[in-house]
């Protein structure tokens, strides 16, 4: 238990309404959790607003509210206290709550558009291979050294995130490195946390459903760096066109890194096979296990992020060869009738791209290409018909089916994919709903030299359809299949 008091250190409150010395058991700010003793913060949502809830908060036992705006009838025993930002407000909240985990273990943060989860495991199989006891928080799944959690979101609420930190401090964990969505940064999941680094990936057309512009989705990435303190650092993949823009106003010391253009961290990609890749970094060869061109920009992240943080470049290089391709991760099945299935987590079109061209690279001249794809529902139909071109120009045969529909109709979805094909491309592509037979269709068609990309989910477990969710995952109907 915490005092009010003790909890509201370092929050820029505006009035508070009541006693500032009344005990708190448990920080939230949905409703329906709240219990007696509680502290409840209401939040302004997308869908739903936090201050309509407070009624019944305080009926569930709640005896202090956080708000932006005080409600018409204040309720004896209950002590208000306003704020200009509620969800900022909480995150500092939640690090106080948890005794400021973040300032207990160096936390560096990951963000881009692709490429987060490779990155953030890449760095926590690296320093658990070079001895040190490691917190990771991923789209996948979150890990307190070696201790797997569930994740449902690529960053946790600020009360949820908090509460993984001090778990990790209390196993004795030295890192923790975390994805920064832009959806995090926007609703100041991260607000309170003291971060060692930051590094920046890349960035390009995706969530404009939730941010309805690209400047606004771009804005989002870049707070990221424009809340650094200035002790840490800010690492940025100069060869993106943005990369620049991300660190212009950060206070943190800014570190560039590349493959193409001259950085304080440059990488050379020397070769790129079904086998690995190998580079050229710090002046030393490296064969890696992950595929794909794309890859070097996240083990040159990886290796720039390790030697900031005082690792031995040599050392580096050595554990960074021995970890394993990400589940879901341009992950590579092997078949008996000599062709490659591709599972990738690629849902955004450059992502698609990049997958892609790194298979063209790759496999062997007479071999085709067949890809199957989809989009998520009540996600950007922006992107739809971009995907569906993208798989169709850099593909042999494309097969258009099911993502995670959820409450749209997967037909529609599909149609609205083929919108954006010239008549030659319609004449590439077949349209089959159901996932599992459009993978297995893709398996059959194919022949010696081969290669399969099944698109869009990844490591993913279950579909989404119509508020329900059924197991499923595409390495499961491969493998079955070719078995």
């Amino acid at each position: 238990m915490h005092t009010l008091q003790a909890l509201l250190q370092g929050v820029a409150t505006q009035q508070t309404i009541g006693d500032h010395t009344v005990w708190v058991k448990s920080l939230c700010f949905d409703s329906r959790v709240a219990s007696q003793d509680t502290l409840f913060v209401a939040i302004r949502g997308t869908q739903v607003d936090g201050h309509d809830y407070i009624p019944q908060a305080i009926a569930a036992g709640s005896r202090v509210i956080v708000c932006e705006q005080f409600p018409p009838s204040l309720v004896p025993q209950v002590t208000y206290v306003l704020v200009a930002h509620s969800a900022q407000a909480l995150g500092k909240i939640a690090a106080n709550f948890y005794d400021n985990p973040s300032t207990k273990l160096q936390l560096v943060a990951v963000t881009g558009t692709s490429g987060k989860s490779t990155t953030v495991h890449l760095l926590y199989g690296l320093f658990k291979q070079l001895g040190y006891r490691v917190g990771m928080l991923s789209t996948i799944h979150n890990k307190v050294h070696e201790e797997t959690l569930p994740a449902t979101l690529t960053t946790p609420d600020a009360i949820q995130l908090n509460s993984l930190l001090a778990h990790m401090v209390a196993q004795g964990c030295q890192y923790c490195f975390m994805e920064a969505s832009s959806h995090a940064m926007v609703q100041e999941r991260i607000a309170g946390l003291q971060l060692a680094g930051a590094v920046f990936l890349n960035i390009s057309h995706e969530h404009l459903d939730y941010h309805q512009t690209f400047d606004a989705y771009i804005k989002a990435k870049k707070k990221l760096f424009d809340d650094l303190p200035a002790q840490a650092f800010a690492l940025y993949n100069v060869d993106d066109k943005r990369g620049t823009v991300m660190v212009q106003n950060t206070k943190a010391t800014t570190y560039s890194f590349a493959v193409k253009s001259p950085a304080d961290y440059a990488a050379k990609l020397l070769s790129n096979t079904w086998q690995g890749l190998e580079l050229r970094i710090a002046g030393k060869t490296a064969w890696f296990q992950l595929l794909g061109a794309f890859n070097a920009y996240n083990l040159l992240a990886a290796y720039a992020t390790a030697h900031l943080l005082a690792q031995d470049s040599d050392e580096v290089l050595v554990a960074l060869s021995s970890l394993a391709p990400i589940l879901g991760r341009f992950q590579v099945i092997h078949t008996a009738r000599n062709f490659e299935v591709i599972i990738d987590y690629a849902h955004k079109p450059e992502a698609l791209e990049k997958a892609l061209k790194s298979i063209q690279q790759i496999k062997s001249k007479q071999g085709k290409v067949i890809t199957v794809i989809g989009c998520g529902g009540n996600r950007d139909q922006q992107k739809r018909p971009l995907m569906a071109q993208i798989a169709c120009k850099l593909s042999d045969q494309v097969i258009l089916t099911t993502d995670n529909p959820r409450e749209e109709d997967p037909q529609t979805i599909i149609e609205q994919m083929q919108a954006g094909l010239s008549p030659s491309q319609q004449q590439k592509t077949c349209p089959i709903i159901d996932r599992a037979a459009a993978i297995q269709v893709a398996c059959r068609l194919a022949q010696r030299h081969d290669v399969v990309l099944i698109a869009g989910r990844g490591h993913e477990q279950y579909q989404e359809i119509k508020g329900q969710k059924y197991p499923f995952q595409d390495e499961a109907v491969v493998r079955k299949f070719i078995s």
